[in-house]
């Protein structure tokens, strides 16, 4: 795959990129802190519930997902999406400007935080 940032479908394929993995690199940063092992996203959940999965459970048993926790991380991540113009949202913005590749514009807002 290319990126090139001119091609609609290509936009399309590395947004959906993009948004699937910030939950996996999240959940993966939160157990490396805690010191436990990392637990692969599985595609029978959903966003949500992968997410509280790959957060909450231990490699060896069965962890069986809230659906009311699921929903309320639902809507918190509904809420951090419309949280305006935040510094970072500026950052990927300013750098997308510019005609920039879609993954170093994340890691330039990321870097901003």
């Amino acid at each position: 795959d290319s990126i090139d940032i001119t091609d609609p479908q290509q936009r399309m394929i590395a947004s959906v990129r993009l948004i699937s993995k910030v939950p996996t690199l999240a959940a993966m940063a939160y157990k490396y802190s805690i010191g436990q092992a990392f637990v692969y996203p599985r595609n029978d959940l959903s966003y949500a519930a992968n997410f509280l999965r790959m957060c909450f459970s231990v490699p060896c048993e069965e962890y069986k997902t809230n659906p009311v926790l699921t929903r309320a991380m639902d809507r918190i991540f509904i809420l951090h999406a419309d949280h305006e113009q935040n510094a970072s949202t500026s950052t990927v913005r300013l750098a997308g400007s510019s005609g920039a590749n879609p993954f170093a514009c994340i890691a330039a807002g990321v870097a901003c935080l």
